[in-house]
C-alpha cells in the first residue's frame, strides 16, 4: 500500500515541511534509505544522515533545529519515536492473519478454539483448554490441559503452556518461552533434597508481551502474576510466587527470586538480579547488572550492587579504580610508621 506525506501526517498529528504528494510504501532506517521509504529521526547521533538519507519522508521532533536544507519530505511530531511506532503498528495490523487448524495440530476432544483462530502444525491443546477469538498458535506450540488462552493472543513456534495457567487478551509470547515449568522448591534432608511439588500456576494479564526463551514459573501455591502491559525482553527468569506491576519493562537476562514482588511502571536493565521475597515500589529504575539484596521504597533511580544513587555509584567506581594505588600508599606509610617505632 502507498502512503502520502499528508496522509501520514493526518493519522498521527504531525506537520508535514516539504511535499504533501510525497509517496512512500515501505520503511527503512535514516542511514539506509531509499526513495519511496519513509524514515524517523530521533537519537541526535544519527543527526547527520538527514542530510543524505534518500528515503522520500523522514520523521523528526518538533522542536529538533536543522542546520541546513534537507531534500526530503519532513513529517514533524511531539515524539518521532512514538509516531513510528504507531506507525509500524498499523502496517502489522494490515497483514493476512492465519485462520484454521491444521491437520497435523493435535486438539483434545474437550478442548475448545475459537472458529477464527489458527493452530499450526504439530501444535498441541490439550484437554480442557481454551483458545479464544483470533488467536495465532504457530507450530509446535504446547498449550497443556486446562489453560485458559484470551482473545487475540500469538504464541510464535516451541512456546509452551504448563497446565492450569491463564493468559489474558492480546499477549504476545515469542519463541522457546515457558508459562508454568516448576518453581525451584526442594528441601533439604539427610540424603539430599526432597521436591517440594509446586501446586500453583501462572496468571498472564492483558496486553503482555514476553521474549524469547523467557521463562515464568508456577507458583509453589496460589499464582505467580505478571499485570496488564508489562513487557519482558528474551531470556528473563522469573521464579515461582512472584508479581510483576503494571507497565513494567525488563531488559534480558533479568532474574528474580522466588515471591519477590515488583511495582507498577518499574524499569529493569539487562542483568538485573533481585533476590527473593523483597519488595520494590513503583516507578524504580534499575541500571543494567544491578544486585538487588533487600526491599527498595519506589520512585527511585539506582544502579550498582547494592543499588545506589547513579552520582554516589560513580564516584564509587572511581575511587575503586584508584585502590591499586591507594594500597600501595597505605602500605608504604605502614613501613614507615614501623621503621618510627623502631627508632624510639
Amino acid at each position: 500500500m502507498e502512503f502520502s506525506a499528508k496522509q501520514i501526517a493526518d493519522f498521527i498529528g504531525g506537520r508535514v515541511e516539504g511535499d504533501d504528494n510525497a509517496k512512500v510504501n515501505t520503511f527503512a532506517k535514516i542511514e539506509e534509505g531509499v526513495p519511496g521509504a519513509i524514515s524517523f529521526l530521533s537519537n541526535p547521533k544519527y543527526t547527520h544522515f538527514i542530510y543524505e538519507t534518500k528515503s522520500s519522508i523522514v520523521l523528526i521532533n518538533e522542536d529538533m533545529k536543522l542546520e541546513q536544507p534537507v531534500e526530503t519530505t519532513l513529517i514533524r511530531v511531539a515524539n518521532a519515536y512514538e509516531a513510528v511506532a504507531k506507525l509500524l503498528q498499523l502496517y502489522e495490523s494490515t497483514k493476512p492473519k492465519k485462520k484454521g487448524i491444521d491437520p497435523l495440530a493435535s486438539i483434545a476432544p474437550s478442548a475448545q478454539v475459537a472458529d477464527d483462530a489458527y493452530i499450526g502444525a504439530f501444535a498441541v491443546v490439550g484437554e480442557g483448554a481454551v483458545v479464544g477469538k483470533g488467536c495465532q498458535i504457530y507450530p509446535h506450540t504446547v498449550i497443556g490441559d486446562g489453560v485458559k488462552v484470551g482473545e487475540g493472543c500469538l504464541f510464535y513456534p516451541n512456546v509452551t503452556i504448563y497446565q492450569g495457567c491463564k493468559i489474558g487478551n492480546h499477549v504476545t509470547i515469542h519463541a522457546g518461552s515457558v508459562i508454568g515449568a516448576d518453581g525451584f522448591g526442594f528441601a533439604p534432608n539427610a540424603e539430599g533434597y526432597d521436591k517440594i511439588p509446586q501446586i500453583g500456576i501462572v496468571i498472564i494479564e492483558d496486553n503482555v508481551e514476553i521474549g524469547a526463551n523467557t521463562c515464568i514459573d508456577r507458583s509453589t501455591m496460589g499464582s505467580t502474576i505478571i499485570r496488564k502491559g508489562v513487557k519482558l525482553d528474551n531470556l528473563i527468569q522469573v521464579a515461582h510466587n512472584c508479581e510483576i506491576g503494571e507497565n513494567t519493562v525488563m531488559s534480558a537476562q533479568v532474574g528474580l527470586a522466588g515471591s519477590t514482588k515488583v511495582g507498577a511502571w518499574c524499569m529493569f536493565g539487562g542483568q538485573v538480579g533481585v533476590a527473593g521475597h523483597i519488595q520494590i515500589g513503583d516507578k524504580t529504575f534499575l541500571g543494567a547488572q544491578s544486585g538487588v539484596p533487600g526491599s527498595i521504597k519506589g520512585n527511585q533511580t539506582l544502579i550498582g550492587t547494592p543499588p545506589m544513587e547513579p552520582k554516589a555509584y560513580f564516584k564509587s567506581q572511581a575511587i575503586f579504580r584508584r585502590l591499586p594505588d591507594m594500597y600501595k600508599q597505605l602500605a608504604e606509610l605502614q613501613k614507615q610508621m614501623d621503621e618510627l617505632k623502631k627508632q624510639q
